[in-house]
Order: structure tokens, then sequence, then C-alpha cells
């Protein structure tokens, strides 16, 4: 399994290209974060249990986003979801 970031503290960070495949990244505030390039591969973004990860003003391009669980999640625009950004 990948990194436990639960509930990380992570506003403005900047994680560009970073491994996160796999990650636990469910309560993590990642608002305004840097994540150009970061493989996001597999990772939990939330759940029905667990709220979901804070994207709100992230940067988000050319993350590789294939089976991440979104469960709600708030999107970079400020939108909640359950099924992608």
């Amino acid at each position: 399994a990948g990194a436990n970031l639960d509930g990380a503290n992570l506003i403005g960070a900047n994680l560009s290209r970073a491994n996160l495949t796999r990650a636990l990244l469910a309560r993590t505030t990642l608002s305004g974060a840097y994540l150009f390039g970061t493989n996001l591969s597999g990772a939990n973004l939330g759940s029905a249990v667990m709220l979901g990860a804070d994207l709100s003003k992230a940067t988000l391009t050319g993350a590789k986003l294939g089976g991440v669980v979104w469960g709600d999640t708030i999107c970079p625009s400020g939108r909640k979801t359950s099924s992608g950004c």
C-alpha cells in the first residue's frame, strides 16, 4: 500500500511529480496544492465512512488519476464529488 496521509494538512504544498500511488488521502487538506504530474493512481481520497480530501483550488494538470477512490472529495472547482474531478 502507499503512504498514509490521512488527515494531513498540505495546504499549498508543492507535490509536483510525487508518487502517491495507492496513498490514503482521506480527510487530507490539499487546498491550493500543486499536483502537476503527480501519480495518484489508486489513491483513496475518501469513502462512505471517511470524509473526502479537499482539493479546492489545487492544480491537477497532468496528474495520473486512474483508479482513484473519490468518495466525498472537494474538487478544485469547489464541487463535491464521489465520481471524479
